[in-house]
């Protein structure tokens, strides 16, 4: 067997995290617990659920599973667990810097309103980002299952919170609702307040989503993206223009994009010039981490360690990182590369 270079060891930024997502299944069991929480036997069989989200019975089942375990986090004391552990799953999967995707809306009711909650998310991150010394910070995502004027109310928090550690404004959920252009002041108003615009497209429905996400949103970068691969004019423009997808490699076969990791496009993107950050999206709910991503990659695709030091490269490149990370970061890219194989 050829001998290979330890991939958790890889420097990388993570830019694809969901916040209830990103949740240790046995945090989740203990939580569960701590409330009286009856879980859904799909989440306590120790297992990943088997997902199907290519139709909407499917997605919606995701959504339950997603709530279920959202209705766990009750307290800012499981606020700063979650993100504390996320953080420490990240360091041991080689990630020096993590953007944290949230939708505070959906945890309002419990901490006291939308901007309680989003303090108490933000202070979480802090500490966390102190406590293990992993860079970190917060994109915030409106829903586009709801109207588009709170996703306005969204960015302009958003924006008023830049100052403590939110990079970035997204759209998430069922891209098969919600026409994007429909959010297009929420995300001028994201753009205009410095945050960069990073929605997803191009999952669960195909080419003409991630377009509309670069016409109408002015993206830099996609959450996802994949389906661009079946349109080679749109993989030039990202190339072209450097837009990032966030690519998530295992989440795509769980949820049914994809039948086989070998069918997810990664090769075809990555020799397009199209610039990819690897992502886990949902750990909690696809059963693997970053680091895992990186070993799709590598077993399924052929990618080889030069290959994954420029994905690592990409992600960073495409992070909100500051300048000396990204600088440290990348260095310490050159160095696993140029290290022994074992």
């Amino acid at each position: 067997m050829e001998r290979v270079r330890d991939v958790s060891e890889l420097p990388k930024a993570h830019l694809h995290l969901h916040f209830t997502g990103s949740m240790r299944s046995t945090t989740l069991l203990e939580l569960a617990d701590k409330y009286g929480v009856r879980l859904p036997d799909a989440l306590t069989s120790g297992e990943p659920p088997k997902l199907r989200a290519t139709d909407e019975r499917g997605w919606f089942r995701f959504q339950r599973l997603y709530d279920a375990a959202r209705s766990c986090l009750r307290e800012p004391e499981d606020i700063q667990r979650l993100v504390r552990e996320a953080a420490e799953e990240d360091v041991k999967d080689g990630s020096g810097w993590l953007e944290i995707q949230v939708d505070p809306t959906s945890y309002a009711p419990r901490l006291g309103g939308l901007i309680p909650a989003l303090e108490v998310i933000l202070d979480a991150v802090d500490s966390a980002a102190r406590e293990t010394g992993l860079g970190m910070r917060v994109l915030v995502a409106a829903n586009r299952m709801k109207h588009p004027l709170e996703a306005r109310t969204l960015a302009r928090l958003a924006v008023r919170y830049a100052d403590r550690g939110i990079v970035g404004f997204g759209l998430s959920n069922d891209e098969r609702r919600g026409m994007a252009r429909d959010f297009d002041r929420a995300f001028e108003i994201a753009r205009e307040g410095g945050l960069l615009a990073a929605p997803h497209g191009g999952e669960l429905t195909g080419p003409a989503s991630v377009r509309d996400c670069l016409d109408d949103l002015h993206a830099t970068r996609i959450g996802h993206g994949v389906r661009a691969a079946e349109d080679p004019r749109l993989m030039k423009r990202l190339a072209d223009r450097q837009v990032t997808c966030e690519v998530c490699p295992a989440s795509n076969v769980a949820l049914g994009v994809y039948e086989k990791p070998e069918d997810v496009p990664l090769r075809t993107l990555f020799e397009a010039g199209v610039p990819l950050a690897l992502g886990a999206d949902d750990p909690l709910l696809f059963g693997s981490r970053l680091a895992a991503q990186y070993e799709i990659a590598r077993e399924y695709h052929a990618f080889t360690d030069p290959e994954l030091a420029e994905l690592a490269r990409q992600s960073v490149r495409a992070s909100a990182a500051p300048e000396d990370v990204r600088e440290k970061l990348l260095a310490g890219v050159d160095k696993w590369l140029a290290g022994p194989v074992s």
